[in-house]
């Protein structure tokens, strides 16, 4: 993911505002910023994905929170052969979880869903829109962007920690106080699939109201559609920025998906356009 981001910013022709400036080194580890002209705000988008990780024999263990259900087609990431190969889940009556196929793997070769990417009228749908479409948001938003940081982070899906890094540079760097997090939600019963963008009040994590309120306000006057999400669960690179000591006010913006965390994760068309478009207005007004 990393490699492929990095081909793109260095394709300057895709950046009609501002040049994007890659801001990397042996300290960001497998993430990486861009600087747009003199940001006020930044976009923070995950680069990691959910999966599982091969033990002893032929059991697996999750990375992160996959849902799980017999049959399910997942890949075994190789590097070392600059390749992959497909194998099938098997997820036991003791919760147990096994790959079936050949060859067996090495303990500690990396799985992900097998991706069967599926384009309707309305709709995508495929594994990892969580968050493939986060950071897709971030880089439609950059085509544009005249004033801004990206933060393409890691870890978000188990455990977080880069966040907090980039949190440091954001605030020590570029004196940066607030933060959009592009990432992809749930559709529940207060949250509809078309209904437009949602804006999370909050969710396990619970950001400052006065900052919230100001971008309902300004997504109010902007005329794009959106919802507001209130829920008790979930997480994101808002809970990390909040666990550290620089004052950087956080909300998580994103589009709602269907069959969160596994292979079939979908989401409508009209929710990634009024996410794109909400986070380029938000970005020229913050």
């Amino acid at each position: 993911m990393k490699e492929f981001l990095l081909q793109h910013f260095s394709r300057k022709e895709y950046f009609k505002a501002s040049a994007p400036e890659i801001i990397d080194g042996e300290e960001w580890g497998d993430g990486f910023a861009v600087k747009f002209g003199n940001p006020r705000t930044a976009i923070l988008a995950h680069l990691d994905s959910i999966g599982f990780m091969t033990r002893y024999g032929r059991q697996i263990v999750k990375v992160g929170g996959p849902f799980c259900e017999n049959g399910y087609k997942i890949r075994a990431v190789l590097p070392q052969r600059q390749d992959f190969l497909d194998y099938e889940l098997e997820h036991t009556e003791q919760n147990e979880l096994y790959y079936k196929g050949e060859p067996e793997l090495p303990r500690g070769t990396y799985l992900t869903f097998s991706p069967d990417f599926i384009e309707t009228e309305e709709y995508v749908q495929c594994c990892y829109m969580d968050n493939r479409l986060g950071v897709w948001n971030a880089l439609k938003v950059a085509e544009q962007l005249k004033d801004g940081l990206l933060v393409f982070t890691c870890w978000e899906e188990h455990g977080a920690g880069h966040a907090e890094f980039a949190a440091r540079k954001m605030y020590e760097d570029y004196g940066i106080r607030q933060a959009l997090i592009s990432d992809i939600t749930w559709v529940t019963d207060g949250v509809h699939a078309g209904g437009g963008v949602a804006i999370s009040i909050r969710d396990s994590g619970i950001p400052r109201r006065r900052y919230v309120d100001s971008i309902i306000a300004l997504a109010e006057s902007s005329g794009i559609p959106y919802q507001l999400e209130v829920e008790s669960a979930g997480g994101s690179d808002g809970q990390s920025l909040q666990r550290t000591p620089y004052p950087i006010d956080w909300c998580f913006i994103g589009a709602p998906e269907e069959h969160v965390h596994s292979p079939f994760e979908k989401v409508h068309k009209a929710d990634i356009e009024s996410m794109w478009k909400l986070y380029a207005f938000l970005m020229e007004k913050l």
